[in-house]
């Protein structure tokens, strides 16, 4: 305690100070994020969106199924179509799970979190994970998405100074189921990117 004036009372100026030889120990103060109520929002809207489309993307290429026939040289040719005679559609159907997985799995997470009343993104390192993971399915969906364009792009004009004809015409609801889905692949794709987006405002926040 100390006193200012000419040995009168005066102003006194109190100073806590921790008692020497005391074992009291300053803790210092953690820094919890703030919410953020519309990033949240968006988040959610985005990943189900994401979820949404992939989960098409999936249901259509396995519905695109069909059979049909085609003359070439005078001989009628009989066509069976399916998702599963191609690599590149094999391989939409099994990114497009997997996507929907990811997001399914990220939404729970965020429900979860919500119901803990935590926040949705308590740290820097998970917006990293989050960051890493949403930009490792976009780019694969957008892979898939691509190989499978150039498949269903085949199909409908043909192999061109050959006897090839275009197979939509024998076949119109296997190539647009399959156009369907790759529409929907890459709209999954772009909500996935625009996640990882989300995430980067969640690290400028953090």
């Amino acid at each position: 305690m100390a006193s200012y004036g000419n040995g009168q009372n005066g102003l006194e100026l109190g100073i806590q100070k921790p008692a020497i030889g005391s074992n009291t120990v300053l803790e210092p103060t953690i820094s919890v994020p703030e919410r953020c109520p519309r990033l949240e929002l968006a988040m959610v809207i985005t990943r189900a969106a994401a979820l949404l489309m992939a989960l098409l993307s999936m249901s259509l290429m396995i519905c695109a199924k069909q059979r049909g026939s085609f003359i070439i040289f005078g001989i009628q040719i009989p066509l069976y179509a399916n998702w599963s005679f191609s690599d590149s559609l094999e391989s939409l159907v099994g990114i497009s799970a997997a996507a929907a997985a990811y997001s399914l799995a990220q939404l729970l997470l965020i429900a979860h979190k919500v119901w803990k009343k935590v926040h949705v993104v308590p740290t820097r390192r998970y917006a990293w994970m989050l960051l890493a993971g949403d930009q490792v399915f976009a780019y694969a969906m957008m892979s898939a998405g691509s190989a499978a364009a150039a498949v269903a792009n085949l199909n409908r004009t043909g192999i061109q100074h050959t006897a090839l004809p275009n197979f939509c015409k024998p076949l119109p609801r296997f190539c647009d189921l399959s156009a369907a889905s790759i529409a929907c692949a890459f709209g999954s794709c772009s909500l996935l990117a625009a996640c990882a987006i989300i995430d980067v405002m969640w690290l400028s926040n953090l």
